[in-house]
């Protein structure tokens, strides 16, 4: 099965503008753009047969193109990564039989994430969207409890049925747990990882679903799939030791680099 890549970005972020062409430091001491920092993390995972860097903006396809990226331009109506994705695959000709969003703000995705989710939709002829969740430990969860009493919005979680099929995504922390786990200890709750492996037919239908009241309540582009009925295969996936943040906001940019030095990453 035929595989592409593509790495969202767009310039005119609303918390973050510019974002893409933001310089993150490695353990070496050498800068490198966000933008590239993702293209080389994409290019490191197996099996697959086109990389490229989806924009609206030529100031990233001129950073893009110069580190040797093939670029596809795409609209400024696209509303997500998805919607970005799905032009892109489209200007392209189509053809591919899974198409990967690995987002253009996490540089630190490891590549066995994506290449598990390539393997699920390969073994799960019934699922129409793969994405990583990880099992969180009872660090991970406390730390997810503090920043909700704190209003702060953390990371994602997820929660799935029979055979990894999702039952839903949610920025609150889900599900209930009612009690309180040790830093080490294996814990219910997943979290959910930005990254998706999508089919084709799937993916050119989304941009022409009506945006549902979940997705908007939540934010969280996926769950568009699950209004529509289509179903969604959470693949468990192991750090391996890694840590991964996505850039966000500008004081994302020390904690990367933080975890860029202390995995000894260039």
């Amino acid at each position: 099965m035929s595989v592409l890549i593509v790495i969202p970005a767009r310039y005119a972020s609303s918390r973050y503008p510019g974002k893409p062409l933001v310089a993150l430091k490695g353990a070496d001491g050498q800068s490198r753009t966000l933008i590239r920092r993702s293209w080389e993390a994409a290019c490191k995972v197996k099996g697959v047969d086109r990389v490229v860097v989806a924009t609206d903006d030529d100031r990233i396809r001129t950073e893009a193109e110069g580190f040797g990226a093939e670029v596809v331009m795409t609209s400024e109506t696209c509303q997500n990564g998805t919607e970005r994705c799905a032009e892109a695959h489209d200007v392209l000709g189509g053809g591919y039989d899974i198409v990967v969003n690995l987002q253009g703000d996490a540089p630190l995705t490891p590549h066995w994430f994506v290449e598990a989710l390539v393997a699920g939709l390969r073994s799960d002829a019934t699922a129409d969207i793969a994405t990583p969740v990880l099992r969180c430990d009872g660090r991970a969860l406390n730390g997810f409890l503090e920043d909700r009493r704190a209003g702060r919005v953390g990371g994602t979680t997820a929660v799935f049925g029979a055979g990894g099929h999702a039952l839903y995504f949610s920025k609150e922390v889900i599900p209930y747990t009612g009690r309180t786990f040790d830093d080490e200890e294996a814990t219910p709750v997943f979290h959910h990882v930005g990254v998706y492996a999508y089919r084709p037919a799937a993916l050119s239908a989304y941009p022409g679903w009506a945006t549902g009241p979940l997705e908007t309540l939540e934010g969280l582009e996926q769950l568009r799939f699950l209004e529509q009925g289509r179903r969604v295969l959470c693949v468990e996936v192991e750090a391996r030791g890694r840590d991964f943040w996505e850039l966000n906001n500008p004081e994302d940019v020390p904690r990367i680099e933080r975890m860029m030095a202390a995995m000894g990453m260039v």
